[in-house]
């Protein structure tokens, strides 16, 4: 199916890029969106900070192929939820489904979505089940399957992160409510706007089939543990202590353990991880 036969619908697309991805991820990435069943109308690529000539040429490239791809060029690295509240500014249309600059949408992906929220429009964030993989789609290496209605991502919410960053789409007006997006807890930023929306009352559903591969390095295990990491989550879940969200129990049973495992050695860690996500 081409560009020109591909069904538009009145959503947008957000996605953030820095100097250090690579052009042919960022492809692969942009790719996946130009081949949705549903087409999108906006698509709001943020460049955070100067990038190098090799991306440059790509986005180039794509800006002069799509009409609907409008880039937004940020003169200093602010960091992922700085450069996606300066992008949703820019995004024109109430849906907007977010998609990081080095993964993969299935090509339904967005279609999918759009029908969730066609059908119950009550619903303010919808992600789904992503796919892990190192190198290439054809060797999954970890599935990410979330609680699929509010009631019980709600009470998910209160020890683990309920949504797929990667893979969510929600409403412009229901984000901004909620304050956007907040460098407060570092590397965190998703999950504590997460928190707030659905304290607001938003509405959040999961869908179960997967609907994007995550490009997972192997070494990600490393990036998510050490003392550093289990400080900034226990911080983290303090504060959702502190706004009555969890409970002493929901801290006990969910931050505590995760943050033991955060400072296990690597090779323990890298075994839990790979169980928890097959």
């Amino acid at each position: 199916m081409t560009n020109d036969t591909l069904i538009k619908r009145n959503y947008s697309v957000l996605m953030s890029v820095y100097y250090k991805e690579k052009a042919e991820y960022l492809k692969a990435a942009l790719d996946s969106i130009w081949n949705q069943t549903i087409h999108t109308n906006d698509f709001v690529l943020v460049c955070d900070g100067p990038l190098n000539d090799e991306l440059d040429s790509l986005i180039e490239y794509m800006r002069t192929v799509h009409p609907e791809f409008h880039i937004v060029r940020l003169e200093k690295n602010s960091g992922l939820g700085n450069a996606l509240n300066i992008g949703i500014k820019y995004c024109k249309n109430e849906l907007i489904a977010r998609m990081d600059s080095d993964d993969i949408s299935c090509p339904e992906r967005c279609e999918k979505q759009l029908d969730i929220f066609n059908q119950n429009p009550a619903i303010d964030i919808c992600s789904g089940t992503i796919l892990e993989f190192h190198t290439n789609t054809d060797t999954i290496t970890g599935k990410r399957v979330l609680p699929e209605h509010s009631d019980q991502i709600c009470a998910f919410s209160k020890k683990r992160n309920p949504f797929n960053h990667p893979a969510v789409m929600f409403k412009k007006s229901a984000v901004e409510a909620a304050g956007g997006y907040n460098e407060t807890y570092h590397l965190f930023e998703d999950y504590y706007l997460w928190i707030r929306m659905l304290m607001a009352g938003a509405i959040g559903y999961n869908i179960q089939e997967p609907i994007l591969y995550m490009r997972s390095p192997e070494d990600l295990y490393m990036r998510r543990g050490g003392a550093a990491y289990a400080s900034d989550m226990l911080m983290f879940h303090k504060w959702i202590r502190s706004c009555g969200w969890s409970t002493a129990l929901d801290y006990a049973t969910g931050a505590l353990p995760h943050a033991a495992i955060c400072i296990l050695p690597n090779f323990i860690r890298k075994a839990i991880y790979t169980k928890l996500h097959k």
